[in-house]
């Protein structure tokens, strides 16, 4: 349980800062990864064991808030633009119902990538990303599963692309 803990607060920390955030990758081992075992919605298939060995963005969001709304279109592009080279963008749903509004909202905007219904833990901060503070949240995961950094809001596609570049050319 204090392994738990550690994480949590390490993730914490990751996402609590404003604006971008990099230094050395915070190392929770496949603790990122396992956390994003979560049903999924939309028409994107999701397994989560094709993560791994991949660069993933994960963009905590929600249907009810605009700048999350304002930033799926960079997510899309994104994926367009990167995925065919080892990166991958897992969205996850934020709201409390469950999923009885994601589910058809990710099925009518047929995003690119996985759409994920949180639980509850997730959504009390009991997990491996620790709570999150602000909407929308992104954690950009290395192809180890390390996260090497965070945004509250909605970030100019440029910094978080040049992320994504360099991350991908790293073996």
């Amino acid at each position: 349980m204090r392994w738990r803990a550690l994480v949590a607060a390490v993730a914490v920390g990751v996402l609590s800062l404003s604006g971008c955030h990099r230094g050395g990758p915070v190392d929770a081992g496949p603790a990122f990864l396992r956390a994003l075992t979560l049903p999924s919605v939309g028409p994107t298939r999701y397994d989560p064991r094709q993560l791994s060995g991949r660069v993933v963005l994960v963009s905590f969001l929600a249907t009810w808030c605009f700048p999350c709304l304002a930033d799926l279109p960079t997510l899309e592009n994104l994926q367009k633009t990167y995925g065919p080279q080892g990166f991958q963008v897992v969205a996850v749903g934020m709201d409390l119902d469950e999923g009885r509004v994601l589910a058809p909202f990710a099925d009518h905007y047929a995003f690119p990538y996985p759409v994920l219904v949180s639980d509850e833990r997730m959504r009390a901060g009991e997990s491996a990303f620790g709570r999150i503070r602000a909407l929308p949240s992104t954690v950009l995961l290395d192809k180890r599963g390390r996260a090497v950094a965070g945004w509250q809001g909605v970030e100019g596609q440029a910094d978080v692309a040049k992320a994504i570049e360099k991350l991908l050319k790293e073996d």
